[in-house]
């Protein structure tokens, strides 16, 4: 790869190219233990003499912002780079739209790593000590080996069709949906299927329906694309659909497990949405984000298994099945907006990875799908009745479990006024990530309590965490 070096004319030619490598590594364009190309090469790249460029290298060692190593080569030292980003013009026309964006806050967004305490109690995150690293191994070779037969296109945006027919297959078994191959469209996890969903209904001031409490990036999504987001309240069943208001574009909701309560929907009131979508005209998204994980009562029956008119879109994701780093999900579109879901994949990233969809299509194939979500669900079934175990004796003076019979998080009210920003704090002193529900209500005032998630916590490390957790209280009065 060639060092990009501009030279124009004939004259001052060393000093050319000493002080645009000067400005490269001042920038930060050239890393720190960066290699430069050997003199001799770089001179014919730029068509100078080699005395011409070793006399520039000789510079920028003096000024110790290049190393010679011997029989190495040349390399950027170790200094402190001054990196100076342009600076906007103050008639910057975008500027307010940039604002809003960067303002937005991200109650989701997860820490790295080094932000990750020993007892974590984050939700959304699966079990990494589960992941079938020797079966995905298998199958991701098998994608290379078939890549290597591809004719190097483009791909169909709706995603691979052997994909598509898998998770068909898959929805229809362990969910009830009804749909084929045609109805799926591959995405990078559920957050693009909401976004291409809202870039073909949501337009500046139409009115969007979401829970309240609810997930925060699916309303702030159709904020941004300028939707009056009305918050509907939830209770025992679920939505209260006959507080949606007339006029209403889309209905956003989580009727397997609401998030962050856990609650499921109930039959009459999933009967009510449907029939209240119809009436309004709205399409309904069903975030299907985790209930391949269930654990009591008699398993229901997706929201879109039970729609008769074309009005619900169902997406899934692998994020909760397997991994975050995947980037994989999926929407099972109706047919009012399928072809115009379809363009907007296409124009916004034209398709999903195709050697990464080969290697799902032949995990789902080969059924390891379903047995690493039997494996998990062996081992959050264990780490649920822990918690709830704790949550009904030695925590329960301070907290009180939300039933749920689905996921991997439970959430649990605050019996008693408790400093939740304190009981954050102290617990972060021990080790111990807790996370409050306040982040989920926007157009409410939030009830104070913890969202309990049990993915990347040991079942192991359960017992000690909450004996520190319980520690704390006692200590708060």
């Amino acid at each position: 790869m060639e060092l990009h070096v501009v030279i124009e004319g004939t004259k001052d030619l060393t000093g050319q190219l000493y002080r645009q490598i000067k400005d490269a590594i001042r920038t930060g364009r050239l890393a720190a233990g960066e290699k430069l190309p050997p003199s001799r090469l770089l001179a014919e790249q730029l068509g100078l003499s080699r005395k011409t460029v070793a006399e520039a290298f000789a510079r920028l060692i003096f000024d110790k912002l290049l190393v010679g190593q011997v029989g190495k080569g040349t390399f950027v030292s170790d200094v402190a780079r001054q990196v100076k980003p342009a600076e906007t013009s103050p008639g910057f026309a975008g500027a307010a739209v940039a604002e809003r964006w960067r303002s937005m806050p991200t109650p989701l967004r997860h820490a790295g790593p080094a932000g990750l305490l020993r007892f974590e109690y984050i939700g959304g995150a699966p079990a990494r000590s589960l992941f079938p690293h020797a079966d995905w191994r298998r199958c991701v070779l098998h994608a290379l080996r078939q890549s290597t037969r591809s004719r190097g296109t483009y791909g169909e945006a709706e995603g691979l069709p052997e994909l598509r027919e898998a998770i068909a297959r898959h929805v229809a078994f362990s969910r009830g949906v009804r749909c084929s191959m045609d109805d799926v469209i591959v995405t990078h996890g559920a957050q693009q299927a909401l976004d291409l969903v809202a870039r073909v209904l949501v337009e500046p001031g139409s009115t969007v329906a979401v829970e309240e409490p609810g997930y925060p990036p699916a309303r702030q999504l159709f904020a941004a694309q300028g939707a009056h987001v009305v918050g509907i309240p939830v209770d025992a069943e679920g939505m209260q659909v006959e507080q949606i208001p007339e006029g209403t574009r889309l209905v956003y909701v989580t009727p397997a497990h609401q998030f962050p309560l856990g609650m499921p929907m109930s039959v009459a009131r999933r009967k009510a949405l449907l029939a209240r979508a119809q009436a309004v005209g709205a399409i309904v998204i069903e975030d299907d984000y985790d209930s391949e994980f269930r654990y009591e009562g008699r398993p229901t029956d997706a929201l879109q298994s039970m729609d008769r008119h074309g009005c619900v879109a169902f997406i899934g994701s692998f994020s909760k099945t397997l991994s975050p780093d995947l980037r994989l999900g999926y929407l099972i579109a109706p047919q009012a907006i399928l072809q115009a879901v379809a363009t907007a994949k296409h124009l916004s990233d034209w398709h999903t990875a195709t050697p990464t969809q080969m290697a799902l299509a032949k995990f789902m194939a080969d059924g390891d799908l379903l047995r690493h979500i039997r494996r998990c669900h062996a081992v959050y079934a264990q780490r649920r009745e822990s918690i709830m175990r704790r949550l009904g004796s030695d925590l329960a003076p301070w907290l009180e479990c939300v039933p749920a019979n689905a996921g991997f998080h439970l959430a649990a009210l605050c019996r008693q006024p408790i400093d939740m920003d304190m009981l954050l704090r102290l617990a972060r002193r021990v080790d111990v990530g807790l996370y409050a529900l306040d982040g989920f209500y926007h157009f409410s005032p939030p009830r104070p309590g913890l969202i309990l998630g049990y993915g990347a916590i040991e079942t192991a490390d359960i017992d000690p965490s909450l004996d520190r957790v319980r520690d704390i209280l006692q200590q708060m009065g």
